[in-house]
């Protein structure tokens, strides 16, 4: 169960802190797909930091700071259902998968960690 734990929440933590980076970047995907969705490119130096923080908080997790790690996991599902119930709304499917594989990787981190 331990080594779930770590392989996917190293996954988890290696692809919020790429998606941060994208998202500081203005990568040309990320910025035609929050225009899509609706999202007011002014808003995404605060979701990098946001997924930036999430992934510290789950390697933190990993290094034994099990309640940082456990807050970090809840927040990511938090913001992840938040970024699907926006593609929803704007009634984007194409790329709702996106946002629902963060989705699983961050429950999947928490239901590891708070199995430890």
């Amino acid at each position: 169960m331990f080594t779930a734990y770590v392989i996917i929440t190293v996954i988890a933590v290696t692809a919020n802190a790429g998606i941060a980076v994208a998202d500081c970047a203005r990568a040309g995907f990320v910025l035609a797909n929050s225009a899509e969705v609706g999202l007011p490119q002014s808003w995404l130096p605060w979701l990098a930091t946001l997924k930036a923080a999430g992934a510290a908080g789950l390697l933190l997790g990993l290094l034994g700071v099990r309640s940082i790690g456990i807050a970090a996991a809840t927040g990511l599902v938090l913001f992840f259902i938040g970024a699907i119930a926006a593609h929803i709304r704007a009634r984007v499917y194409r790329t709702i998968a996106f946002p629902g594989g963060y989705l699983g990787l961050a429950a999947a981190s928490l239901v590891l960690a708070a199995a430890q």
